[in-house]
This record gives structure tokens, sequence and C-alpha cells, in this order.
């Protein structure tokens, strides 16, 4: 029997982190706390968001073991277990299992990469079966890990190679190759779309489902987008959008990461997750106050999480 399919808003969460760099495991509890709140999906754990790569493994285990009790049962946990050691990467793969996650996901090693899908299905072969029992995700991010394959062309040679291969969490703009993959034996696989600011795009070709970072504070938003399109109301929906790219705009502007202006949104929220992990810089207080007045001005205040 197929997995049960996860959709919905699913959030990448931060990282919560004391002043000290250690893990804010009482920062976790917060955050399942405001997806149940909010109506986010699922959590999209140690991924890109979540400053998976410059964590150790001991510190991704122990956060999957708080998100896996602060979760509960309405809660589904992908845990991305991504490394560029083969052996890590099958170690956070058995512990995710064992700690009960919804599924784990991967990139392909980023330093020494394969060559091609081919190389790409051996390295997962050998990942997947560390958590035999567990649905498995690809996760395409190409403009961070330089794997820049077909992924129609991967779940093709994947087909009987990964038996627990339940889809994708798509983090580009490559539409064609999406819808692609979505209508991929009727629909066989979980396309989940990644790219927050064209999520009517995902939607219209007939994604269920996306990951992102800003529904870590800005659910209500994307959850109205989606009542818009469902319900046939395309100009509600693309003003929708385009609050978002304004949203995502505004992100982008202040500071020198992503990273760091989504982590400090968190505040305004409620949760503090503390800094982010060098090499990546934190926002200063003038920066921080500039971005604030900014999502003022673009009405944040009316579509946060509360």
């Amino acid at each position: 029997m197929p997995p049960q399919r996860i959709s919905g808003l699913i959030a990448a969460p931060h990282t919560p982190l004391h002043a000290d760099r250690t893990i804010n495991v009482e920062a976790i509890d917060q955050q399942a706390d405001l997806f149940g709140r909010n109506g986010v999906g699922g959590a999209f754990v140690c991924g890109t968001t979540g400053e998976s790569l410059s964590l150790t493994v001991e510190q991704r285990m122990e956060i999957v073991a708080r998100w896996s009790g602060a979760a509960g049962d309405d809660l589904p946990v992908i845990v991305n277990v991504a490394h560029n050691s083969l052996a890590d990467a099958q170690r956070l793969a058995a512990y995710a299992e064992e700690r009960g996650a919804a599924a784990i996901a991967t990139m392909g090693p980023t330093f020494i990469r394969p060559a091609n899908v081919e190389e790409l299905v051996g390295y997962l072969v050998e990942l997947t079966a560390a958590a035999p029992q567990t649905p498995f995700y690809y996760y395409h991010i190409p403009s961070l890990t330089g794997l820049n394959f077909s992924i129609y062309e991967l779940l093709t040679a994947a087909d009987d190679r990964l038996p627990t291969l339940a889809g994708v969490k798509y983090t580009d703009l490559d539409l064609f190759d999406f819808g692609r993959c979505l209508s991929l034996d009727d629909g066989r696989y979980n396309m989940l779309f990644g790219r927050d600011e064209a999520l009517l795009a995902a939607l219209a070709l007939g994604a269920r489902g996306a990951v992102g970072s800003t529904y870590n504070f800005a659910a209500p938003l994307y959850l109205r987008l989606i009542e818009a399109f469902e319900a046939g109301d395309l100009p509600l929906a693309r003003d929708l959008q385009h609050r978002s790219r304004e949203l995502v705009a505004v992100l982008l502007r202040h500071g020198t990461s992503l990273l760091a202006t989504s982590k400090a949104a968190m505040r305004l929220v409620g949760i503090d997750c503390g800094p982010t992990l060098p090499p990546v810089v934190d926002l200063s207080d003038a920066e921080f106050a500039a971005m604030s007045a900014d999502l003022e001005r673009i009405g944040f205040e009316e579509f946060r999480c509360r």
C-alpha cells in the first residue's frame, strides 16, 4: 500500500539556537504549537532553512528527537538526512525511522557530486536502505547543490530501485520538469513544491503540497491563497501571490542572507530562534528595525502567524 500523502503547507522550521549556539529545544515546542494554531500541515526538519549541513550529526539527532515529541500525531515530520558522508546520512536516516518520522528526505552529495542520474540513484539506494520502512522524498535544490538533473529522469530511473520513494521536495522554478513529474504514472509521486513566491503556478499544475520557509511566520497568507485558488477566485489568488512576492522581496532586501532575515522574522511572531551559524551573518539591530518597518509597510501584521 502506498504511503499516505503529505499535503497542504509544510513549514521548513528554523533551528532555534541559544547564544552559545547550542540547540534551544524549548523553542521547538513553541514552533510546533505555532504551526498547530496556524493550519500548517507538517514540518520539514533540518532542511536548508534549518541550517542542516552546518550542524553536527548529534545536534541533528537532538532536533529530530525533540520534534518527534513536540509534533504529536497531527503534524507529520519529514526529516532531511542529507550529509556528504554516506555513513552519517545512513545514521541519520536510521535514527529518523527509529523516532517515527513520517518521511525522510535527502539531497545528493554536494562536494564530490554524482556525475549523472544513474550515480545519484545508486547513492540513494544505499542511503534509503538504512530506513527501509520510512517513505523517502528526494530533495531537489540545484541552486545550492549543483545537481541540476531532470527530476523526471530521476524518477523514471529510480522506478523499482527505490521502493520507499514517495516523492520530491522540488525547490526550483523549472515548471516544465515539475509538471512532467506531477503527471508521471498518473500522479504516482507526491510532488511538494518548494518556492513560496510561485506557489500559485504549482497549484495550477496540480500540486497539493508545498514546503517553504515563509510558512513559518506567514502561513495565513498562503492558506488564503490556496482557498482562493480552490474556489476559482483567480484575481484574489494572484493578489495574494503578489503579496507573497513582496514579502520575499523584503526578506531579500535586508542583510546578506535570506536565512538570516527569515530567522529574524520569527521574532515578529513571538519566537526567538537565536543566531544563525557561520558563515551567515545575523542582522544588526538597525537592519532588523529597517526590515520590520518594510514588513509593516506591506501589511505583514494582517497575514502573519499568531
